[in-house]
């Protein structure tokens, strides 16, 4: 497998597109990897040869390991704070306003931002191995972003207890009975099988009807523009924190 960062997509003649990125470490995100995702997934929204998409991740292991750490350690200033947790809100507000049904596919372990996008599909499978864990608060910011993605699929309590916990992972089974995983498997090629399975399956039904349901289920969710921007405020104001630069250099040097 190319060790380059990228986002690509591949339509299948019966109307299935899969979107797939891909970060050498650890499925990370850097700001240009989650600019390209936001786009491509609004890009198969429009396109009217898509009847379903699937989200994932390439690689065996890690789903998404969140925010590209590298990328955080040179945000000096608001505005590229700002910007840069951005770039989680606008793949969270691709994936609500996309027309189209989203099917998540998590491999495995799904950290910080990572969770957030597991949470911002409309139906998601996972294998055992794809434990959770927000974990934000530990370098001293906050799930601020993906926490109203979060919050919608596990509830409050369970989000409270994610974002205060943040060293600790919680397993797909937890995640499964929280609401945010619907079916969970034994490893990646049953999950895989299902998937093809389901979409297919999927792709038979009303396309009008499928589009009305996304929108009842994301009900109550039309200021996420407004509220996703501030979240992001937030966190950027907080990753030029002392603390924060101080966890962030820790990680600096044992990386």
């Amino acid at each position: 497998m190319s060790q380059e960062a990228y986002v690509t997509i591949d339509k299948e003649s019966n109307g299935i597109a899969t979107i797939t990125f891909f970060h050498p470490a650890h499925n990370s995100l850097p700001g240009a990897i989650l600019k390209k995702l936001a786009d491509t997934i609004t890009e198969a929204g429009n396109d009217d040869s898509v009847e379903v998409i699937i989200l994932k991740s390439g690689g065996e292991r890690t789903f998404c390991a969140g925010a590209s750490f590298t990328e955080l350690i040179t945000i000096n200033e608001f505005n590229t704070g700002k910007t840069f947790f951005m770039g989680f809100a606008n793949v969270i507000n691709a994936c609500r306003k996309c027309p189209k049904i989203i099917l998540g596919r998590v491999q495995g372990k799904a950290v910080g931002g990572g969770v957030g996008v597991a949470s911002s599909v409309d139906y998601c499978f996972a294998t055992k191995f794809a434990a959770i864990k927000l974990s934000e608060l530990a370098v001293g910011i906050g799930p601020f972003v993906v926490g109203p993605a979060v919050e919608r699929k596990v509830g409050t309590s369970a989000f409270a207890q994610l974002a205060i916990d943040a060293t600790a992972f919680y397993s797909s089974e937890w995640a499964k009975q929280k609401g945010l995983y619907h079916e969970t498997f034994e490893d990646a090629e049953s999950m895989d099988a299902r998937i093809k399975e389901f979409a297919e399956k999927l792709i038979g039904t009303n396309p009008e009807a499928r589009t009305l349901i996304k929108q009842a289920t994301w009900n109550g969710t039309e200021n996420w523009d407004q509220l996703l921007e501030e979240r992001a405020g937030m966190s950027g104001k907080l990753v030029l924190s002392d603390y924060t630069k101080k966890e962030l250099a820790k990680y600096k040097e044992k990386a």
